[in-house]
């Protein structure tokens, strides 16, 4: 536990997100921070700290948001489906609800 104001609920919150970051692959280092920064973001939401961020209080909870964000732009995989569809749509692409990821692939390469 990193913190000693921390109450018995956010050092459970703390344990348990640090736990599921290791099961995920992450190392001791990396759970261990990602693990204090949602509990303190969500120590910050609740008014349990004295400073907080502009975005720890009007972003969305991390639990809510739960990788959201983790596939903008363009990841190892290229674009995700949802991306190249709404580039499909921008592009008035006709049969582009019934295509696959690949099929929008092609159709936007061309």
């Amino acid at each position: 536990m990193p913190e000693a104001t921390w109450s018995k609920k956010r050092e459970r919150q703390y344990e348990h997100i640090k736990s599921s970051q290791k099961k995920r692959g992450a190392g001791e280092d990396r759970a261990e921070e990602i693990a204090a920064r949602t509990v303190n973001k969500n120590r910050a939401r609740a008014g349990e700290s004295s400073t907080a961020s502009k975005t720890s209080i009007r972003d969305m909870s991390p639990q809510k948001r739960g990788g959201q964000r983790s596939g903008r732009g363009q990841g190892p995989k290229g674009p995700t489906k949802d991306q190249l569809y709404n580039e499909a749509k921008k592009r008035n692409i006709e049969g582009r609800s019934k295509m696959t990821k690949k099929q929008l692939e092609n159709a936007l390469s061309r």
